[in-house]
């Protein structure tokens, strides 16, 4: 098996990317910390008590190990016996050399010179026979030495257990700091039914109650913010539905007629104001239910195309193997009107553009995707993400010559995620290009209310 090697370039940039997570990583840098402390720590405890034993403790056993070596000696013998002095070094860990007229003998050659303590204390670790010879004394083969790697590595482990358990720790104490993270990200996408959950009585525990109540009360805001608007629409429809009938009822003379005209126009626009307001929030609750039915995609697009006061403008491309489906007739109808009326709005023959809107189907991985493209001057590419957003229009303007009041877009994201599918509006150089696609899997029961209260909290825009 060949070793796979690396450059220095990938080397360096490996360094880099760890040194990235570690100052990301609050954990690491706690315990990093705390081994230099603890490092730290070992350091100055054992300076302090070398300084202690080489200052009192020296002058305090000098004697007791000037009489042992003299001890020593005396056991080896006058003249200098090399079994004995063999023994001494098998009982004990020493190393020996003799030297003299007679006897030069060394216990461990090659290893006494600057392991003995002669060489640091003069002749503290020696001595001198009757006969001549010098005897000297220091340091054999320590256990620690004939087998330092086990003790090194025993050392390693243990050291590495202490900073996995440091980590585990830390770990533990900061991991109400996820639960935040993860509570924070679910209020953002307009989550508030499930809290941060408290897990100590600490200051982070604090701090996520705290922030679960700051959670609650925007809940409660956006709530109050919806029962007020959905109260506010049905109450407009009576007394809009009284002026509209008033306003039919008006004697239809020549000199009214285009009064009465704009005034039919406007109550017709309030009016449907009022039913986009209604659906939008039917559609963005938490208990929205889709009628489903099993329908041929392709001929409702041609129910909605029929319906349509400039329906030779459209232009379709409908394959033959676009399976049945099963969808919300009604709400997919209102996606595919307000597509189709949009693009005829802003990219229609009205609108300057050169080539009618066209509509396309197409199976793609597994699901059906609907696009909608016109060919009219597009959209700054600044406002493309504010496009599905509720009351958002791109140039008043423009707006004034085209009406709309900025709900078109946000409901078809809506009814596009009510059915599990996904919304896309980019520019398609010329024109808009609106792309939905819905799964060929039937979502279960319930599931798509909680994907319209997640994705949906935060809209992306209209040009409706």
């Amino acid at each position: 098996m060949k070793r796979r090697h690396r450059s220095p370039d990938q080397l360096q940039g490996h360094g880099r990317s760890w040194h990235r997570r570690w100052r990301h990583s609050l954990r690491w840098r706690l315990v990093t910390m705390f081994v230099v402390m603890a490092l730290v720590m070992t350091a100055v405890f054992v300076g302090g008590m070398r300084s202690v034993i080489s200052g009192g403790w020296r002058d305090a056993g000098r004697p007791l190990i000037a009489d042992y070596v003299d001890r020593l000696a005396a056991e080896v013998g006058t003249p200098p016996d090399v079994e004995r002095a063999k023994a001494l070094t098998e009982r004990l860990p020493l190393a020996v050399r003799i030297e003299g007229p007679v006897v030069n003998w060394e216990s461990h050659p090659g290893r006494m010179q600057g392991r003995g303590f002669e060489s640091r204390a003069g002749n503290f670790f020696s001595r001198t026979t009757a006969d001549g010879h010098r005897v000297s004394f220091g340091l054999g083969s320590l256990p620690w030495q004939r087998g330092p790697h086990g003790i090194v590595w025993l050392t390693l482990g243990v050291l590495l257990l202490l900073v996995l358990a440091a980590y585990a720790v830390v770990r533990r104490l900061l991991r109400p700091l996820d639960d935040i993270g993860a509570g924070a990200q679910r209020f953002g996408r307009g989550d508030f039914d499930q809290p941060i959950p408290i897990r100590r009585n600490d200051e982070l525990g604090d701090l996520a109650q705290r922030i679960n109540t700051m959670a609650r009360d925007i809940g409660d805001m956006l709530d109050a913010k919806r029962a007020l608007l959905l109260a506010l629409s049905h109450e407009l429809r009576s007394p809009l539905t009284r002026a509209r009938l008033n306003a039919e009822l008006l004697p239809a003379t020549p000199e009214g007629a285009a009064e009465r005209a704009a005034l039919l126009r406007d109550l017709g626009e309030m009016r449907d104001l009022i039913s986009d307001l209604l659906e939008s929030e039917r559609l963005a609750s938490p208990h929205a239910a889709l009628l489903r039915e099993q329908i041929d995609l392709a001929t409702l697009v041609h129910d909605v195309v029929a319906e349509l006061p400039h329906e030779d403008e459209v232009e379709l491309d409908l394959p033959p193997d676009v399976p049945i489906m099963s969808l919300d007739r009604t709400r997919m109808r209102l996606l595919l009107r307000n597509l189709l009326e949009n693009a005829l709005r802003h990219g229609g023959k009205l609108a300057g553009a050169q080539q009618p809107p066209k509509l396309s189907l197409r199976r793609v991985d597994g699901a059906v995707e609907i696009e909608v493209r016109d060919f009219g001057p597009g959209v700054e590419e600044s406002q493309i993400e504010h496009l599905a957003e509720p009351f958002f229009r791109t140039d008043s303007a423009r707006q004034r010559a085209t009406g709309g009041v900025g709900l078109g877009m946000y409901l078809c994201k809506l009814v596009a995620l009510a059915h599990g599918g996904s919304f896309e509006l980019r520019n398609a150089a010329p024109g808009l290009s609106v792309q939905v696609r819905l799964s060929l899997a039937q979502p279960p029961e319930g599931d798509a209310p909680a994907t319209i209260r997640a994705r949906a909290a935060r809209p992306q825009g209209d040009i409706g």
